[in-house]
């Protein structure tokens, strides 16, 4: 009777198979997000690492309802998902993904403490990270403000190498600051990562939210719109897709 079920199983089983392939389904068994590349790189697993750009809980104070990269319209239309919908595409499934703000870190640099406050993020291992960080650190005047900002900067990108394999992409600041982006460059250079140049993405007054609709509070409309995401998304796509030696 045993003999019975088991052939009876693997008969259901083919069934399903042929009859996913007669409907034109292309992924009868989906891929796991290990398995998933992007030309040589892996990416079944993605980090992203930056501020209210990057993902900004609801404040009713500021009048942003939004969890979600700020002021983007929609989650769909921020930069992270822009990019991760192209991803999803290219490497033909659905990365694991964690989104994380870490606005404390750019305003207490050399004072977070990474192993405790990347706790959940250094164990998940990513396969790719996307460090969108800067905006929010003071521009550093001095001598020793540089070398604090630039120690910091060093600390997180050699702690992100220790945790798994990752290809890491640092990107420069939306709103251009010649001081930080330049150390932010250098330290990209030594930790041997992948730098990318966002240009003046954020002098561009078609890039603010406040462009695309009416927004009360300053600070929120002078973020990026969903025109300003997909540029970054756009410059962070074509800089991973050289990386990967694919092709757009």
């Amino acid at each position: 009777m045993r003999e019975v079920f088991r052939r009876q199983g693997l008969l259901l089983a083919w069934a399903l198979v042929w009859i996913g392939l007669a409907a034109g389904v292309d992924r009868v068994s989906a891929r796991a997000p290990s398995d998933l590349k992007l030309g040589r790189l892996r990416v079944g697993k993605i980090l992203f690492l930056g501020n209210s750009i990057t993902l900004h809980g609801p404040k009713a104070d500021i009048g942003w309802t939004g969890n979600w990269g700020m002021a983007a319209s929609t989650r769909e239309k921020d930069f992270v998902h822009r990019l991760l919908a192209r991803i999803s595409e290219k490497a033909g499934g659905e990365p694991a993904v964690k989104i994380r703000n870490l606005a404390d870190f750019e305003r207490r640099l050399l004072d977070f403490d990474l192993d405790e406050g990347l706790r959940d993020e250094l164990e998940f291992q990513a396969d790719l990270v996307i460090v969108a960080l800067g905006e929010n650190a003071t521009s550093p005047k001095t001598e020793a403000e540089r070398d604090n900002f630039s120690r910091a900067f060093d600390n997180l990108l050699r702690k992100l190498a220790a945790h798994g394999q990752p290809t890491i992409l640092v990107r420069n600041s939306f709103w251009p600051d010649a001081e930080k982006d330049t150390l932010m460059q250098q330290a990209t250079q030594r930790a041997k990562a992948v730098f990318v140049d966002l240009g003046k993405l954020g002098a561009d007054p078609e890039h603010a939210a406040k462009a695309e609709r009416s927004i009360e509070h300053a600070g929120v409309a002078a973020h990026p719109g969903d025109k300003g995401m997909e540029a970054i998304a756009n410059t962070i796509w074509r800089r991973l897709l050289q990386t990967a030696g694919g092709e757009e």
